[in-house]
């Protein structure tokens, strides 16, 4: 296994950073509401869809070891585990 070059705290943070600065006004559009956004936390590429994975995959196809954090765009959560998804405003 790799050493990640950031802590996971570190992901996040740039993650939420940069979908709130930059890529939020550009994705969340009715047409994209539910799906997810995975983001390149070192670039800023992202690549949306329906699946996580293949968001991901996408994305580590142009660079193998890139940090990556996700979104599901219009929702408090990517996934819901015993719960309900929250549709923010």
């Amino acid at each position: 296994m790799l050493d990640p070059k950031l802590s996971s705290e570190e992901i996040s943070r740039r993650g939420k950073e940069l979908y709130e600065k930059s890529i939020r006004s550009q994705v969340e559009t009715a047409d994209n509401i539910g799906k997810i956004v995975s983001i390149n936390v070192e670039t800023g590429e992202y690549e949306i869809g329906d699946d996580l994975v293949i968001t991901s995959l996408r994305l580590r196809a142009k660079q193998p070891d890139a940090p990556l954090w996700a979104e599901r765009i219009g929702y408090n959560a990517v996934y819901a585990v015993g719960g309900t998804l929250v549709r923010t405003a």
